[in-house]
């Protein structure tokens, strides 16, 4: 019976149900297209193949939007577990391989500010294990094994939330947040009466406005409808841009300590605010690794690190 049906032609071609599968879990073609390394036309030829393939619509398309049919969900759903079971008996064959490595993704400000300069001691304290950093901040797929790590800041007021099926996580650390600008900038608003003012000011977002929306709530500010400003995508392009005198930023410790130390950047004083928390950077897993001592072994130094700083 399994001969029967892993007969070639029982099976549609295996790269339009990768694609497939990462329509369905993204959401949209462009964004699946941008997690497979593929142009988004590629894949929309993909999603038609496997649909004249099986001779039915896999998703509803409306207004530019796309979402599964209910068929689609049931086909999504098996395809996508025996995706996932693939990728586990790989990654099974290729541990003896390598099992001591770790593949870790990170939020890049995160990643060069305060990881990085950690990894050597972590390296000198578990010689057997070997640890690969990618900065980056797209999330990684960790159900199908992009890396074994995922380590991000989520805010408290906005999406999306750590997490998800058969996913694992835990709240690293929740900093202060605070507004920074260069020396110049900062003299500007040496005379600031109230952190009204600063509602109008020369404010640097990242990939949108909420961080600065949640911090001024935070501080009992009116905020209106549009705020001002660039948006710079990137928390470490944020405050590379404040450093060069484009405006004020929001960041922690973990992002500017050294940057404080050295002048290039100051802390603001601003009347009647304060530091705020807004999130927390967090460290997820898949549930069923979660256990796996090098995965344990990090987790733990990285906990340890930070409840350490946080004391000091």
């Amino acid at each position: 019976m399994s001969g029967e049906l892993l007969n070639p032609k029982a099976l549609p071609p295996f790269a339009a149900l990768r694609a497939f599968e990462a329509v369905g879990r993204e959401g949209g073609i462009r964004k699946a297209a941008a997690s497979l390394g593929l142009d988004h036309a590629v894949v929309s030829r993909h999603i038609r193949q496997l649909e004249d393939w099986l001779g039915l619509p896999l998703f509803q398309r409306s207004g530019g939007r796309m979402g599964l049919t209910e068929a689609g969900r049931g086909y999504h759903e098996r395809v996508s577990g025996a995706m996932v079971e693939l990728a586990s008996a790989t990654l099974e064959m290729m541990r003896d391989k390598n099992d001591g490595l770790v593949n870790i993704w990170c939020v890049p400000g995160f990643a060069a500010q305060w990881i990085a300069p950690r990894l050597a001691e972590f390296d000198a304290l578990n010689p057997t294990i070997s640890v690969e950093m990618r900065p980056t901040d797209a999330v990684a797929d960790l159900m199908m094994r992009e890396a074994d790590i995922d380590v991000r800041y989520y805010g408290d007021d906005w999406l999306p939330t750590p997490g998800g099926r058969g996913l694992k996580y835990v709240e690293l650390a929740r900093p202060e947040v605070f507004v920074v600008a260069s020396p110049q900038v900062a003299a500007r608003f040496a005379d600031a009466k109230s952190a009204q003012s600063f509602v109008n000011g020369p404010l640097l977002h990242e990939e949108h406005h909420e961080q600065w929306r949640a911090w001024f709530r935070r501080n009992k500010v009116q905020v209106p409808d549009n705020l001002a400003g660039p948006k710079l995508w990137h928390a470490h392009l944020a405050i590379a841009a404040a450093k060069q005198g484009r405006g004020i930023a929001l960041a922690n410790n973990y992002l500017v300590e050294r940057d404080l130390e050295q002048g290039e950047l100051v802390q603001l004083k601003v009347p009647d605010a304060g530091p705020r928390i807004l999130g927390a950077y967090v460290f997820a897993a898949c549930e069923e690794r979660w256990n796996w001592p090098p995965i344990t072994r990090l987790r733990q130094y990285l906990q340890a690190s930070l409840n350490v700083e946080a004391v000091l």
